[in-house]
C-alpha cells in the first residue's frame, strides 16, 4: 500500500498536486464553481431570453420579480434578469482583459529588470515606484471623464495601473532565481537570454503570476463597476452592474430589488474572486500548505 501511495505521488504531474489541493480547500472550491457559474448565466444566459435588451415597455415598469420576470423590471419595463446577464458580460470582459493587459505588462518589465539587472533595472523600477505613487483614484476619474466612457478605453485606463505590483514581484522571484544552477547551465548551452527567461525562468513565478492575476480581475471588477455608479464608466444604453445601480437609487423604496439583485451579484463575484484567490495561493506554494 505505501509503495503504491508513493509510485502515485511520483507520477502526479504539478498541475495535478494543484489540482488535489484546491481540492481540498472546500471554500475555493465552493468559489470556483459559484464562479463559473455565474460566468455561465452572463455569456449563455442572453441566448435564451426572450427579451430584448434594449426594447422599453413603460406598461411593464417596475414590475416586482415573478415568473414571468424572474428579477422583475426597471423604470422603463426592461428585463432585470436580461440586464443583469449583459452586465455581468461587460464587467466580467473587462475584469480578464485587465488582468490579461495588466500581467502581459508586468511580467515583461518584472522580467526584464529582474534578469539584466543594472542601469535597466533602476530605470524600470523607478518608471514603477513613479507609477505606484501617482494617486490613481483622481487620475482614474480624470482619464474616464475625458475617455469616451467606451468598453476598451475603460480597460486602457484600469490596465495602466494595475500592473506595478506584478511587475515587482516577478522581479524578485527572478532575482532569486536566476543564479541557480539549472540557469547556469542553460546558458551554457548557448541558450539565449529570451529562451533562458521564457523556458527556465519565468515557470517558476507561475504562482505569484497567477494569483496576482485573480486579485487584479477583482480589483478590475469593482473599479469598473465605481466608475459606472459615479457615471464614469461604460456609457448607456450598454448595461453594466454598477450603472445598474446608480440608476436604481430613486427607487430604493418603491423598488429595492433594482439595487438589491445587481448589488448581490457584484458581491458573490467578487467574494468569490477573493476565496477563490486564497485557495489558488494555497494550492500553488506547497510551502504555505505544509504549514497551514
Amino acid at each position: 500500500m505505501a509503495s503504491e501511495l508513493i509510485q502515485e505521488q511520483q507520477t502526479r504531474t504539478y498541475w495535478q498536486d494543484v489540482w488535489q489541493r484546491l481540492r481540498r480547500h472546500r471554500v475555493a472550491l465552493a468559489a470556483l464553481i459559484a464562479f463559473g457559474l455565474i460566468i455561465l448565466y452572463s455569456t449563455a444566459g442572453p441566448l435564451f431570453s426572450s427579451y430584448s435588451i434594449s426594447k422599453t415597455d413603460l406598461r411593464s415598469r417596475l414590475i416586482a420579480p415573478s415568473t414571468e420576470h424572474y428579477f422583475g423590471t426597471d423604470e422603463l419595463g426592461r428585463d432585470i434578469a436580461l440586464r443583469i446577464m449583459v452586465g455581468g458580460r461587460v464587467s466580467l470582459f473587462v475584469g480578464f482583459s485587465v488582468s490579461l493587459v495588466s500581467l502581459l505588462i508586468g511580467v515583461l518589465i518584472g522580467s526584464t529588470s529582474g534578469y539584466f539587472g543594472g542601469h535597466l533595472d533602476s530605470v524600470l523600477m523607478r518608471f514603477t515606484d513613479i507609477m505606484l505613487s501617482i494617486p490613481s483614484l483622481p487620475l482614474l476619474l480624470i482619464l474616464s471623464r475625458y475617455g469616451g466612457g467606451s468598453v476598451l478605453s475603460i480597460i486602457l485606463i484600469l490596465s495602466v495601473f494595475s500592473w506595478m505590483g506584478l511587475a515587482r514581484i516577478v522581479r524578485g522571484t527572478i532575482l532569486s532565481i536566476k543564479q541557480r544552477d539549472f540557469v547556469e547551465a542553460a546558458r551554457m548551452t548557448g541558450a539565449r537570454n529570451g529562451r533562458i527567461v521564457v523556458r527556465h525562468i519565468l515557470p517558476s513565478t507561475l504562482a505569484p503570476v497567477i494569483v496576482n492575476a485573480t486579485l487584479t480581475l477583482g480589483f478590475a471588477i469593482i473599479a469598473e463597476s465605481s466608475l459606472s455608479y459615479l457615471g464614469l464608466g461604460v456609457q448607456p444604453p450598454t448595461p453594466t452592474w454598477g450603472q445598474m445601480l446608480i440608476g436604481a437609487q430613486q427607487f430604493m423604496e418603491t423598488a429595492p430589488w433594482l439595487a438589491l439583485i445587481p448589488g448581490l451579484f457584484l458581491f458573490v463575484t467578487l467574494l468569490c474572486i477573493n476565496f477563490l484567490g486564497d485557495g489558488l495561493r494555497d494550492a500553488l506554494d506547497p510551502k504555505m500548505t505544509l504549514q497551514n
